[in-house]
């Protein structure tokens, strides 16, 4: 945990009370680093391709509304398209 620090009183205590502070932050966070469990590579790469195809997918399924969509005012809606 973090060492407790009393309260500054002035600008520049505060700002030394923050630089002070840096070393013990650090080991805070390298301590709570090496309690991560990070993936393996195949792990990663499956997720990896996983989102790739996933989105190849929504991209296909966005697009084909668009088409859909687009067709089917250009017959309900055509002054839209005729630039009239």
């Amino acid at each position: 945990m973090a060492d407790v620090v009393a309260p500054p009183t002035a600008p520049e205590n505060r700002t030394m009370a923050a630089v002070r502070g840096i070393p013990s932050f650090y080991r805070a966070v390298r301590a709570e680093m090496a309690k991560v469990t990070w993936p393996e590579i195949p792990d990663v790469r499956r997720a990896t391709i996983a989102i790739i195809v996933f989105v190849l997918l929504l991209g296909l399924v966005i697009w084909l509304l668009d088409v859909a969509l687009q067709g089917l005012l250009v017959r309900v809606i055509p002054s839209l398209f005729t630039g009239r």
